[in-house]
């Protein structure tokens, strides 16, 4: 047995040295630590198991040793023993090997849930192996991560494995579902015109939580934080996940790409008392989760996923920002978007707090100021603070924006006073003094919900290939089928639905804030009414690449409108639209200077003029049943309008490029039945 040393605290985790290895464990209850080294992935047994000292290998609260001759691939993992006494919120238990918190990598060829979860049953055999990942030993080739402007955001959410699963993606099958494939998909994402992709979970999740037989297929219950998700690596060799994961930010980066991270740090894979010891809990259960007051034996739930994440305790805090810096600083990524964010503003007592220690961290952190930092702004305990999430400069989904433009849309009463707001950056729900209305994260769809396709073919959620007798899901979607549930080959009810998804997208591409969109909502993907695909990871999910062949013309508009929005100035203004010197606008109904705002009104027009940047805009919507006659106002200077799109007009003409003139004089423009017109000064067109 070679010699080791003592070792030191920091950094935590596994640290490459010149000769070595340095391992650093927080477990403060802990009376042992184990350390186990395997040779393989396939490895059931450790091939040395190192027993740590605690008179030398221990630094108050901190366990550590130095191993020379191990290197970068190395895998390992920890046994930790301590009181186990859950009424008083321990919960150590030696029998299970333990992910190291910090590990940059994993293995988890083996793994088997259930061997993690009674208390007392050896899982050496089936456990998830760390990795000794060396941070530096990447050839980045220049690359740095782009830190764009929020300003120049186009959004695309995406989930990797599904992007490019489908055997209609025609990849080699080891790249079909991987961050290769997405590489292999980047011109499509470039001819998209999007800015950044927002990617779902791809820390290392638990594909074994949900209910049997169905797979955890958005990734929500992560397991190691800082280790990309194995199963999204083409290569199966233990640093694989890591340097394809790298390899995918560069190529984004190349095209002109962002990335941002869809992070979950309010809960994890071990679920409730009930739930699996993966690692925190074997650690140190009381630091890293908020317990029962009443009854430390059970757990908070405002992630309403079994247990909640303490982000007041400093280990738990230190823990999260040492994460976000490392997928920002080694992983080059450009941001993250955080799941129920709102769960890290609540205090030990569960009370939400506007100093939440773990928000301003992350706030003011010198490292992370520079990346686009974006929250869902709710969590599962009822929490809703989309115009009140703390920082200075965080962004947030805009539920509200998603929810009056649906309602509008489908033509329900009273919505006008509303969608004029959200259209104009929200100020009713933004109401901090100096607010940047782009931090406004607007979006009509999401991974969770109808895709844009379903919103308009179905009234209703069609669950049952969930296992729950179509009770899980959302039940109001504020969706509308136009007369026919799901699939129809009735033509007059795919022209309205088509006419539908283009106005979502007209209205969502010329609002004031970041849009957002959904993965192959460009070309009508469906989950078949689906509206919780969460555990689906097959064809009801994944991105079917026909649909690239079977809307072309759909795809066409969307690029166009999206290259047009990227270009203009108004809608990158970090000023209200209402405030002096920024863009104006002026609202209007069928008659210029006369919105009408009553609850019966189905109609709004709303015009844009930035004399700086020699921009003139007019949009005209109507989700009346019947066409509207609008006014429209005099084209400055004394020149023509020229129209950008037309939702009513059959493709190619329901979108111009280059814009199609407006007769000279025109003085009104009818605008058909549950349809959106947007028209261009002279000096806008080419």
């Amino acid at each position: 047995m070679s010699a080791t040393f003592a070792g030191r605290s920091h950094p935590l985790g596994a640290s490459v040295g010149i000769d070595g290895v340095n391992f650093s464990l927080f477990a403060h209850h802990a009376t042992s630590v184990e350390l186990l080294l395997f040779d393989h992935p396939e490895d059931t047994i450790p091939a040395r198991t190192i027993s740590l000292d605690p008179e030398v290998n221990r630094t108050v609260y901190y366990w550590h040793i130095y191993l020379p001759g191990l290197k970068a691939g190395q895998l390992y993992g920890y046994r930790v023993d301590g009181p186990y006494a859950p009424d008083v919120g321990y919960r150590y238990d030696p029998s299970k090997v333990l992910i190291d918190p910090y590990a940059l990598a994993v293995v988890d060829d083996l793994y088997q849930r259930a061997s993690a979860t009674r208390y007392g049953k050896d899982n050496v055999a089936t456990a998830i192996k760390s990795v000794v990942v060396d941070p530096a030993a990447y050839d980045w080739e220049g690359d740095t991560p782009l830190k764009r402007d929020l300003k120049d955001a186009a959004i695309y959410e995406m989930h990797v494995r599904g992007f490019t699963r489908d055997p209609s993606a025609e990849l080699p099958p080891e790249e079909r579902g991987t961050f290769a494939g997405l590489v292999a998909k980047i011109n499509y994402l470039q001819s998209l015109g999007i800015s950044v992709v927002e990617l779902m979970p791809v820390q290392q999740f638990d594909t074994q939580s949900a209910p049997p037989p169905h797979p955890n297929y958005w990734g929500y219950e992560p397991m190691a934080w800082f280790a990309p998700h194995r199963p999204y690596s083409s290569r199966r060799d233990p640093l694989g996940p890591v340097h394809e994961f790298r390899d995918m930010v560069k190529a984004l980066h190349r095209a002109g790409i962002e990335v941002i991270l869809d992070v979950v740090f309010n809960h994890t894979a071990e679920d409730d008392e009930n739930g699996p010891t993966l690692s925190l809990r074997g650690l140190d259960n009381a630091a890293y989760y908020l317990l029962d007051s009443q009854n430390p034996a059970r757990y908070v739930n405002d992630s309403g996923v079994g247990n909640t994440i303490n982000g007041n305790e400093h280990i738990t805090r230190r823990m999260i920002v040492d994460c976000l810096r490392y997928w920002t600083e080694h992983m080059h990524v450009d941001g993250f978007r955080f799941d129920l964010a709102s769960v890290l503003s609540r205090d030990e007592d569960g009370q939400p707090t506007p100093t939440s220690p773990v928000l301003w961290d992350i706030d003011s952190d010198p490292v992370l100021v520079g990346n686009k930092t974006i929250a869902e702004a709710w969590d599962a305990a009822g929490l809703y603070q989309v115009g009140t999430f703390v920082g200075d400069r965080w962004a947030v989904w805009n539920g509200p924006y998603r929810d009056t433009v649906r309602r509008f849309v489908k033509s329900d009463p009273n919505t006008i006073s509303d969608l004029a707001d959200v259209i104009a950056g929200s100020p009713e729900i933004f109401q901090q003094p100096d607010r940047d209305p782009l931090r406004s994260v607007n979006f009509v769809t999401a991974h969770d919900g109808f895709t844009l396709n379903d919103l308009v073919s179905y009234d209703g959620k069609h669950n049952l290939a969930n296992g729950e007798d179509n009770r899980d899901g959302n039940n109001a979607n504020l969706s509308w089928n136009c007369g026919v549930e799901g699939p129809t080959d009735d033509p007059d009810v795919e022209a309205l639905r088509r006419r539908q998804i283009r106005n979502f997208i007209t209205i969502l591409l010329l609002s004031q804030g970041r849009p957002m969109m959904l993965m192959g909502d460009e070309v009508r993907r469906s989950q078949q009414g689906n509206n919780n695909a969460y555990c689906q990871d097959n064809q009801i999910s994944w991105f079917d690449w026909n649909d690239v062949k079977r809307h072309p013309d759909l795809l066409h508009f969307t690029s166009t409108l999206l290259r047009f929005h990227q270009e203009s100035v108004i809608f990158r203004d970090r000023h209200f639209w209402a405030q002096p010197g920024a863009t104006e606008i002026r609202w209007h109904g069928i008659h210029l200077g006369q919105p009408d705002w009553s609850q019966d009104s189905h109609s709004l027009a709303y015009e844009l003029v930035n004399p700086g940047a020699g921009e003139h805009v007019h949009v005209m919507l109507n989700a009346y049943w019947g066409p509207l006659t609008f006014e429209i106002p005099t084209a400055p200077p004394a020149g023509s309008w020229y129209r950008l799109l037309d939702t009513t007009l059959a493709p190619p003409n329901d979108i111009s490029d280059p814009p199609a003139p407006l007769p000279a004089e025109t003085l009104t423009y009818t605008v058909g039945p549950r349809s959106s017109v947007v028209l261009i000064a002279h000096n806008l067109a080419p």
